[in-house]
Order: C-alpha cells, then structure tokens, then sequence
C-alpha cells in the first residue's frame, strides 16, 4: 500500500484541492499532487495566473529528500519553489509528483502572484532613477502595484495644493491664514484654537516644504489605502497628526512658533509602512551612489536625522517641528503592530510577502 512520503501513514484519503483529486494524509495533512495536477490547481486557483507551470519554475536544488515518493518509491528531490521564494518542496525527478507539507499551501498557491510581484520588487536603479534623485533629492520606491485608485491620497493632494494656492497666491491673506489655522502650543495648552489640531496637517510653510511632503504622501500613501481601505486610512493618518501634534505640544508646551505642515501625519504612515511592507525598497542618495535599501535602513536614517535634528534646534534653536516627526513615527508603528495580524489575515498575500522565505535583491 502506498504511504504517506512525510510520516509514512498507509492511509491517504482523497480530497478536492481547486478541483483536483489528490490525496490528503489524515494524520499530516500533507498533500500529494500526481503529474499536472498542482499546475492545474494553481490555474484555478484565484492568483491571476492562468498558466502556470510550476516545474519550469524550480528555483535552487537542494540535494536529497528524507521523503519518498508516492507512486514509485524513489527517494524525492528538495527544492527551492522559485529564485526569489526560498519555499522548500519535494519532488520527484521521474514521475513528477509533488509533496507539500500543510504550512506550504497557502504559500504556493499564491505563487504565481508572488512571481508577479518579484518583477516589480526587484525592479533595478537606472539612469532615469539616478538622475531623477540627484535632481529631486527624493527617494524612488519599488513595491507592488496598488489594486485599487487611492482617491484618499489623490483627494489629500488636490486638499493641500489648494489650501497652500489659496495664502500663497495671495486669495487668502498669508497672516489670517497662518494666525487661524496654524498650531500654536500656548493657544491650544490654554483651551483656544483646538480646531487648529486638524486645520495646521492642510497647511505648509513654503513650496518646497509642501512638494516634499506631497511627494512621500502619494509614493507611500497608495499602498498603505490600497490594504487598509478608504475611510481607515484617512482616519488612521488623521490620528497620526493628532499624535504628532500632541508629542510636539508636551515637548513645547508654551511655544508661540505657529507648526503647520502634513509632516507628522505622513510620519506615521512611515511607521506602518515600516510594518507592513518591509519587503519594499526605496532609494538612498550617498552624495552620488544610489542604492535600494529596505525601509527599515531608510526609515532609521530619517530617525536619526530628526533625533540629531532635535539636538541641533536646542542648542541653536529652529522652527522645525522634529518632535512631531518622531512622535507621529512612533504612533504609527504602534498601529501597525496592532493591526498587523488582523491586516494580514485579510490580505493574505501580503503576508506571504512578509514571509522569511522572500528574498528581495537590493
């Protein structure tokens, strides 16, 4: 009788896996694909890819199996699943069937769009890349593509733009606007202008000062809607600004410096960011040597800019709200590991990329 090729049960039952007919052992829950059948289950499974071929996938071989194979006996090859995606499967060289393991289903399954995926992750620095940072001075991010338009990010640009058009151009008067809607910490510690909590994350102190915000608000910002859905993204961000301004009120409580800017919202977005999508890479400038780096290279950098940022302004003093910064940050990682698992569950291949078997070239 044929056994199981991982614990040797005799007793396989048969089970529809995406409407193949293979064999399921009751005591591993392992499962055995004959020839073709997991090609054909990955086809219908939901993973956008109708034409998939696994055994012309294989990444790496990694020796001899202590398994056997099913059918004929033969002692099963170990293999990487993919270059990329360091799932180890076992295979066998002469009839073709495949052995998973039960915690390798899911993974696999979603194979195809990890492939997917890996084109985009691993996308390499260019001229066009290089030039576009020296010129800019901004970072270029390589992470998956959104499934959905992220109005949400789109509808913040078009709000802030227009809100700076509006004083900048001279339609608002730069004094009212700045004396009504920007944060001062002595106001708002004495109970007046709390409007200005929400109102001072739609206002910017000068051009440049607004593009860069804008900038890592729509490069960061549409992956982050795109898992988290329209109304909790702009809450979310919303309570990041709360936060940063709060941080920035108990570090100066009696500052009359008025603090404007989208800078301690988008911070916190970092911080998720950061949780979520450490398989991202952005871009990182050494004076003229580009190279991707993972967010949390990228994010510790920024950290310590604005830590030294806050020594540097006490002892010279300075108008940058850097508390803000750091204490947006930091709520925003908070919410990021509080919703980590249940953001997973519902995104499950976004937790397979979380995965330690990905292996993103930078």
């Amino acid at each position: 009788m044929k056994k199981c090729p991982c614990c040797a049960v005799d007793e396989l039952i048969s089970q529809d896996f995406y409407g193949q007919d293979v064999e399921s052992c009751l005591n591993c829950n392992g499962l055995w694909f004959e020839r073709e059948e997991l090609n054909k289950a990955l086809s219908a499974a939901d993973n956008d890819d109708d034409n998939v071929k696994l055994e012309n996938r294989y990444g790496e071989h990694l020796g001899g199996s202590d398994k056997h194979c099913h059918d004929c006996d033969n002692g099963l090859g170990k293999y990487h699943l993919m270059p990329g995606f360091e799932i180890e499967i076992d295979a066998c060289s002469e009839c073709h069937g495949v052995w998973l393991d039960n915690d390798e289903l899911d993974k696999v399954i979603h194979s195809p769009l990890i492939r997917k995926s890996l084109l985009e992750l691993n996308k390499p620095l260019s001229k066009k890349t290089w030039f576009f940072q020296i010129l800019s001075q901004m970072p270029v991010e390589y992470n998956l593509e959104v499934k959905s338009t992220p109005w949400v990010v789109y509808c913040l640009l078009v709000l802030n733009f227009s809100i700076f058009a509006s004083y900048y151009s001279g339609l608002m008067p730069e004094f009212y606007a700045y004396d009504n809607f920007a944060l001062f910490s002595d106001r708002v510690t004495a109970g007046s202008q709390l409007w200005s909590l929400v109102t001072h994350m739609y206002m910017h102190g000068g051009l440049m000062h607004i593009i860069g915000n804008m900038y890592f608000l729509y490069v960061i910002g549409d992956n982050l809607e795109d898992v988290l859905g329209k109304g909790r993204f702009l809450a979310l961000y919303t309570v990041c600004g709360f936060c940063a301004a709060a941080v920035q009120i108990i570090s100066e409580p009696g500052s009359s410096i008025p603090m404007v800017g989208a800078s301690g919202a988008i911070a916190g977005l970092f911080g998720m960011y950061l949780v979520w999508f450490r398989h991202a890479s952005l871009s990182l400038m050494i004076v003229v040597y580009q190279k991707k780096v993972s967010p949390m290279v990228f994010f510790l950098v920024w950290l310590a800019i604005n830590f030294i940022g806050v020594w540097t302004s006490q002892a010279q003093g300075g108008g940058v709200a850097y508390w803000a910064h750091i204490g947006g940050f930091f709520a925003g990682l908070a919410i990021g590991l509080a919703l980590k698992k249940s953001l997973f569950a519902s995104n499950p291949l976004l937790a397979v990329l979380n995965s330690k078997e990905l292996k993103i070239t930078r």
